[in-house]
């Protein structure tokens, strides 16, 4: 065979090649290669059975989490709804009380996250997240008959408390599902629940607010209370039907749970070598965890997201309302932001897992974002309100699409699953401290305005998008340097430095490992 033969050639014969550049062009044609293609090689079962297994893993587990972060994140989130239902004034607050509220709930939720995760790694996921959201029912519901300013401090703290593990354990469950490439869209749908909670709270704020006056309760309290017992039911029955991981999933057969452990073991980004998922976490895991500066780099591009996210979801029901519209209105008027929100995450998820890169869209997305906010600094508020409206969607649009493509990169480049578990915790718990700037930022004496909360806000989305060059640099560097070790040398000798438990330790520091870009 002719070296061009061997070129022309499919994966499986080039593989053959001993040519020293055809080594490393080897190396990307397998990252270029169809997941499914690569799978059904391996396990030597028809593409059309691989595509089976992953639609009865998506329908089993998919649906569940996104239920569950819809719940969550309404119930962190009502606050705002709460606000133009009365809870400001029944409760006697003024100035910056009520970005205090909004603020607290921040501390624990981001101090507890990565002990939350290290947990989850020692017991059964589902037994863990039903415990958190019980708790969070629970703290929610007696929410509902706090009567004073104090009390609804300690309630936000403990809701903070609650809710700190869900959402990097949701995350880092999908991770033990799936592939880096097929990832990102499932974690997409699991997230815009999070978009489409604005929509939902708006809309059961309209219905729940109406109650006001019922059994010597105000609109506000009724939010509060139907809101909390949902998560409440839910948790009675979550602990079963959650799935915990491919080894052990009771609704698929043997050859499935093989199947699907076998191609994440592959799962290396380069097609050689193995991770693994089935690690105990121990010391040296969560110290890698927390020292790689390319999770800090991250945290930095995630605060993009939380410091806009956070104030604009407890201000935009106020900011339509000031605009002219009266409180039932500017609930129903957040709903169509929410699903545009929806709707643009899923198609930057389903083009980046397509296109296999991640940053591009972490940079379009917050630029997006920036030009909203521009838009709002520029318009003269209240001069416009229709303006002011339509400007609202590039603004929440632009916030919500890059964040999952951002939690999706990180998982992509971390490994064995302690690590991962350890590094997403920290990227979410330190990341969210900018719901802390995000809460503080939109001042009540600037309304309709808001110059302080638009400004940081686009700030930040440049900050973002330059530190996601950055980070880009990182990955690509070290690619690249990993590349030219394949060039000095073959993959024999490079497999004789290392054992095969040593070569799964490294996990994404193995020479075998290349990161998504």
């Amino acid at each position: 065979m002719t070296t061009t033969d061997a070129v022309e050639a499919p994966n499986d014969v080039k593989r053959v090649s001993t040519n020293e550049d055809n080594k490393i062009e080897d190396v990307h044609e397998k990252q270029a290669s169809s997941d499914n293609d690569a799978e059904a090689h391996h396990i030597q079962i028809p593409e059309a059975e691989a595509n089976r297994i992953l639609r009865k893993v998506d329908v089993r587990l998919v649906p569940i989490l996104s239920l569950l972060y819809l719940v969550a994140f309404i119930d962190r989130s009502n606050i705002g709804n709460a606000k133009i239902a009365g809870l400001t004034d029944d409760l006697n607050m003024h100035g910056l009380q009520y970005n205090t509220a909004v603020t607290l709930f921040f501390v624990p939720y981001t101090l507890l996250e990565v002990p939350s995760n290290i947990v989850l790694k020692m017991m059964r996921p589902s037994h863990w997240m039903a415990i958190l959201m019980f708790s969070w029912g629970l703290v929610m519901t007696l929410m509902g008959i706090v009567n004073s300013y104090s009390g609804l401090l300690a309630a936000r703290w403990f809701l903070g408390v609650a809710e700190s593990g869900f959402f990097p354990a949701a995350t880092f469950l999908l991770t033990l599902w799936y592939r880096r490439y097929e990832v990102q869209r499932r974690m997409a749908v699991f997230y815009v629940a999070a978009s489409l909670s604005g929509a939902f709270s708006g809309l059961l704020a309209y219905g729940i607010q109406k109650l006001d006056g019922r059994s010597g309760l105000s609109g506000w309290q009724w939010i509060f209370l139907i809101e909390g017992l949902v998560p409440v039911a839910l948790a009675l029955i979550i602990w079963k039907i959650l799935p915990d991981s491919p080894e052990t999933a009771s609704f698929l057969t043997q050859p499935e749970r093989d199947f699907l452990v076998n191609r994440l073991a592959d799962e290396t980004g380069s097609g050689a070598g193995k991770v693994t998922n089935q690690d105990k976490i121990k010391k040296h895991h969560i110290i890698a965890g927390l020292s790689d500066w390319k999770i800090w780099a991250a945290i930095v591009i995630f605060w993009g997201n939380t410091c806009g996210v956070y104030g604009f979801t407890a201000t935009v029901p106020t900011v339509i309302r000031e605009l002219g519209y009266s409180a039932a209105n500017a609930q129903l008027l957040t709903i169509p932001i929410y699903v545009f929100s929806s709707i643009l995450t899923l198609i930057f998820a389903w083009y980046s897992d397509r296109l296999r890169v991640r940053s591009p869209f972490i940079a379009v997305g917050f630029s997006i974002a920036a030009c909203g906010f521009i838009a709002q600094l520029a318009i003269p508020h209240p001069k416009y309100p229709g303006l002011t409206y339509a400007f609202l969607f590039p603004v929440a649009g632009g916030l919500y699409c890059p964040f999952i493509c951002l939690v999706a990169w990180i998982a992509n480049s971390l490994a064995p699953s302690s690590k991962r578990a350890v590094g997403m915790a920290l990227l979410i718990s330190v990341g969210n401290m900018g719901g802390i700037m995000g809460s503080n930022i939109y001042l009540a004496r600037e309304a309709p305005k808001y110059r302080t909360g638009f400004g940081v806000s686009l700030t930040m989305c440049v900050l973002s998008v330059l530190m996601t060059f950055v980070l880009r640099w990182g990955y690509d560097r070290e690619n690249k340097r990993r590349d030219q070790l394949f060039r000095d040398n073959t993959e024999e000798e490079i497999r004789a430095r290392y054992s095969e438990q040593e070569l799964l330790d490294l996990g994404d520091k193995s020479p075998f490992y290349r990161y998504t870009l």
